[in-house]
């Protein structure tokens, strides 16, 4: 019988009076990437420090591949490799040394660490930069050269929080092209959360903290699916009659602000559809399908924070 990834029940966090995390549970087959999402203080850093053993819960359970985190910490933290927001590659020693460095730590032997080293460099294409010392480095590529430290001691679960925060564009693609080919090529499981609303698109699954708890869950499409928001927007020089006549054909119309809106679960298949029920000219029609950031204000309305 295989394994979550990793495996949250029922998790509490407090500091205080303060409830970070009020019983939360989360999980992850093998393979998936999860975004974690959510505004300032809802308890995302507090769930990814439990989960990375940083931290020990007021109560729940952590398993990571069937290992609990109390009765078996040192099997559990093997399959850990974490990358978080402040850097902590030594700028003064080159990529290779640093690479040999945590190796050594996690007691690797020397043969399959140089196999693993020449591996995982090649793969990122930054076996040019193996002797270079950090300090010297981009962020970005300082960034890459974390993950691949953090996956040299070939764990199953990756940890990243706010893996790109000051990066530029260029690198937080880089980047995320990085951690798609180590799902898809070395089947690793990475749940990280991100302050970038965009970076969610990437994920297998998003999840969304408000308050400590989770508001909302699910894939991409999905999410965007349940706010039932896609539909064709368009203006006539008479939105009253043109509204009576879309009625009359059976479409689900709706008065906004400056134009009709005419919801559909497709709206690209309807707009000639609805070209051809009216009987006077279209101003202007456009196609709206909600977005991720819909998805979030919806998830996040209550919250009245900022974004992390």
């Amino acid at each position: 019988m295989g394994y979550n990834a990793f495996d949250l029940e029922n998790i509490v966090v407090r500091y205080g009076a303060t409830v970070a995390v009020d019983s939360v549970s989360l999980h992850s087959v093998p393979g998936r990437l999860t975004a974690l999402l959510g505004p300032n203080g809802a308890g995302k850093s507090s769930l990814l420090n439990v989960l990375s053993t940083a931290a020990r819960p007021e109560s729940g359970t952590v398993r990571i591949f069937g290992s609990d985190v109390r009765s078996a910490p040192m099997r559990a933290r093997a399959q850990l490799g974490l990358v978080f927001q402040e850097r902590t590659l030594d700028k003064e020693l080159t990529v290779e040394q640093n690479l040999w460095f945590h190796a050594r730590l996690f007691g690797m032997r020397s043969a399959d660490a140089a196999a693993q080293i020449e591996r995982l460099l090649a793969m990122l294409e930054l076996a040019e930069h193996r002797r270079t010392p950090i300090e010297r480095l981009s962020g970005g590529t300082a960034r890459r050269v974390e993950l691949v430290r953090a996956l040299l001691h070939r764990p199953g679960l990756l940890i990243l929080d706010e893996p790109t925060t000051g990066l530029d564009p260029q690198s937080r693609h880089i980047v995320w092209r990085d951690l798609r080919r180590m799902r898809d090529e070395l089947g690793v499981t990475t749940l990280y959360s991100t302050h970038y609303l965009d970076e969610a698109e990437y994920a297998d699954e998003i999840v969304i903290m408000t308050d400590g708890a989770i508001s909302r869950s699910g894939s991409p499409t999905d999410l965007k699916d349940e706010l039932h928001a896609s539909c064709v927007r368009l203006r006539t020089h008479d939105d009253a009659t043109a509204a009576m006549q879309l009625r009359a054909a059976g479409f689900d119309v709706v008065n906004g602000l400056t134009e009709l809106e005419i919801r559909s679960a497709e709206p690209d298949r309807k707009v000639a559809d609805i070209v051809r029920a009216l009987e006077l000219p279209v101003l202007s029609i456009t196609v709206h399908s909600p977005s991720i950031d819909d998805v979030y204000a919806a998830a996040t309305a209550r919250s009245g924070k900022d974004m992390s």
